[in-house]
Order: structure tokens, then C-alpha cells, then sequence
């Protein structure tokens, strides 16, 4: 049994994690960052909760670049082969919940 206050949650580099649970391969982590990410597709789905602060989701689509902004409480879903790019505008706390070594 484990209480996680996300808001106080920092690490020494942008998206540095606490891993919170692996249940059968699949991994609930929660992501501290000020810097983005990098363009990327995950081995499987993917999960993306914003707890605090804001983050422009790039992603492309048929094709297309596109964005959009999320906000805390916002969720982003990456069905298989979403490619995609979190932005952070400041520091953002993040629960990615995704297949275990997945980028």
C-alpha cells in the first residue's frame, strides 16, 4: 500500500518516473518534466494523464501533424502506431500507463 501525492513529485531530469505498479506487463508510472519528450511510437497502447499542469500532445494522424492542448484531468490515448510528442509548458506531472519497456 502506497499514498503518491503527484503535485509534490519532482525528479532530477525531465521525464524521470516513479514506477507505481507492473501488472502483467503493463507498467503505471508517474513522469515529472519541464523539457518535451521526443517524437516516438509505443510497442502497444498507451495511456497519458495529465495530473498537473499543461502539455501540448503532437501527434500525427492520417498522415497529418496535429495538436492539442490537455490540461489536468486531461487524457491522451496512443492506439498502436500513434506516433507522437509530449511539450510540457512548464513543469507538468504525468501517470503514463503503457506495456513494460515500451519508449
Amino acid at each position: 500500500m502506497e499514498i503518491i501525492r503527484s503535485k509534490a513529485f519532482t525528479a532530477s531530469r525531465a521525464w524521470g518516473a516513479k514506477d507505481i505498479a507492473n501488472m502483467d506487463g503493463i507498467t503505471t508510472r508517474l513522469h515529472w518534466t519541464d523539457q518535451p519528450y521526443k517524437w516516438h511510437i509505443n510497442d502497444g497502447e498507451e495511456v497519458f494523464v495529465v495530473l498537473d499542469g499543461i502539455v501540448e500532445m503532437l501527434y500525427k494522424q492520417d498522415g497529418q501533424e496535429r495538436s492539442v492542448t490537455l490540461h489536468s484531468g486531461d487524457i491522451f490515448y496512443a492506439s498502436v502506431g500513434t506516433e507522437h510528442v509530449a511539450h510540457p509548458n512548464g513543469e507538468a506531472r504525468i501517470l503514463v500507463i503503457e506495456k513494460e519497456g515500451s519508449v
